[in-house]
């Protein structure tokens, strides 16, 4: 028994030997920088910053402790950010059953059966058998099965590689996903706040001209002014009141979608976020970075260019199929027909020993199968490079937008401030009877009108701002370890 054992042992090592890495099939992937230009196209003005890299945690520069919260809870609770955490634990799976293929399985058996021969079976009923001959007997048996697949010409490497590459893409997505999230967190408190002071903005002017329709309606009834001047009053007054329902609308939309970015019902963050706030300021100064800097960051950049990595390593899948296959199969164990006989050394059995297996004839199968995912390579290079230049174009837009929505908000600012002067000398007048009413009502509007826009400004500027972060790729980098490491929910 102990010399089978050590000759079952001497082939275990061949096996080992055997499976020493050969050849790798398949087209080998180089990762490559793409190029990007050395500065931006539109010039880094009102604050952009080209020497220096753009802030990972960007949201903290607004200096708004209730955003912070929103973010901190969004990372912990939002349910497409959980979604893709659970789709990188998948694809880390895939990639451990991917390493798996590399070693042998092992199966243990064990089974005791019972059988009847037939006594008039073509061999043993035509022979002359002894009295008590076991027509029904009990078989058992145990044992062990081995089976392993050698790794000759690199198929299982490359899958092993793609796996990889696929992991690592669904690193990526999360961190997508993440920058997403951040931006849409942002975004959407910075409409609250935006559309909270549009709606102090109307209500204050809604109030002024409440009592300018007072106060017409009482020099009308002393002759000071004409009924159309009533009338004009009026109608301005109701414009003013068909503003504030929209903007209320928005507002509480706003508060809707925070709550649901945090995993929450509509309505719950109604008592939290009601209150009316400043809209959180822009920094003086906003790092950019270059646009290589931009290029390393996107993570949907990134994703492009490990699924490309994943193609190119699955062309060597493909091509495996064309070479043969070597596997080592054994087993080895006790067979009786007797349970007292069943692990005595006449019961056992093992065998081992190569197989080899080569499709001679497909009728071009695997050529196709080489052809077709080469083109579903090409698809993914040709989405790579689309992905750099997508990206490009999202933070040269992000660029541009949020300089000029400065230079836009000072130019309505300095509007605010003489329409403002205009109705004071305005109304001075009117007092004097040097005016109508007209006058008054055209500078007041003016004056609403322009203290709207630089409000729906104020905004725009942080908006712009946030879209920069997000077109920037910034965010995940301080805080996707933290989510990895997350337990799963």
């Amino acid at each position: 028994m102990r010399m089978r054992w050590n000759t079952l042992l001497r082939g275990l090592l061949l096996l080992c030997l055997a499976g020493m890495p050969g050849c790798t099939i398949g087209p080998n992937y180089h990762r490559s920088d793409p190029h990007a230009p050395a500065a931006w196209t539109s010039p880094a003005v009102n604050g952009l910053n080209q020497g220096a890299p753009a802030s990972a945690s960007w949201w903290t520069s607004f200096n708004d402790p209730e955003l912070d919260s929103l973010v901190r809870r969004a990372l912990a609770r939002n349910p497409d950010l959980r979604a893709a955490e659970a789709h990188l634990r998948q694809s880390r799976a895939v990639r451990e059953m991917n390493s798996a293929n590399f070693w042998p399985t092992l199966d243990a058996t064990a089974s005791a059966a019972r059988a009847k021969q037939s006594m008039n079976q073509p061999l043993i009923g035509q022979l002359p058998l002894p009295p008590g001959f076991p027509f029904e007997y009990t078989v058992y048996n145990a044992g062990f099965d081995a089976a392993w697949e050698i790794d000759l010409f690199g198929g299982k490497r490359r899958a092993l590689e793609a796996a990889t590459a696929d992991w690592q893409g669904a690193i990526e997505a999360r961190n997508d996903a993440l920058v997403s999230l951040l931006a849409e967190v942002a975004r959407n408190y910075v409409e609250l706040r935006g559309n909270q002071r549009r709606l102090d903005i109307a209500r204050r002017d809604l109030k002024l001209q409440e009592e300018a329709l007072d106060l017409t309606r009482a020099r009308f009834q002393t002759g000071l002014v004409s009924e159309l001047d009533v009338t004009r009053a009026a109608a301005q007054l109701a414009g003013m009141q068909a503003a504030i329902p929209p903007l209320n609308a928005a507002a509480h939309q706003a508060m809707y979608a925070i709550a649901v970015l945090l995993g929450e019902q509509p309505g719950e963050l109604l008592a939290e976020l009601s209150a009316p706030a400043a809209v959180p300021p822009a920094p003086p100064e906003v790092p950019i970075g270059l646009p290589a800097d931009l290029l390393r960051r996107r993570p949907d950049v990134r994703r492009a260019e490990r699924a490309l990595a994943a193609e190119t390593a699955r062309i060597g899948v493909a091509e495996a199929e064309w070479f043969p296959k070597l596997s080592l199969t054994g087993d080895a164990g006790f067979e009786s027909v007797s349970f007292r006989k069943w692990f005595q050394p006449g019961s056992e059995f093992w065998s081992i020993g190569p197989s080899l297996k080569w499709r001679v004839l497909d009728f071009g199968r695997v050529r196709a199968e080489v052809k077709a995912q080469t083109a579903v390579q090409e698809a993914a290079l040709a989405a790579y490079e689309k992905a750099v230049v997508v990206s490009l174009q999202d933070a040269e837009d992000a660029v541009v937008a949020y300089a000029q929505e400065q230079n836009r908000h000072q130019a309505l600012a300095d509007a605010v401030a003489a329409n403002g002067r205009s109705l004071g000398m305005a109304d001075n007048l009117f007092a004097k009877g040097r005016v109508n009413y007209l006058d008054v009502l055209d500078a007041r509007r003016t004056l609403y009108q322009s203290d709207d826009l630089l409000a729906a400004s104020d905004q725009a500027v942080a908006i712009d701002l946030i879209k920069l972060y997000k077109a920037l790729g910034g965010g995940w980098e301080t805080l996707a370890a933290q989510s990895a490491a997350a337990p799963a929910p």
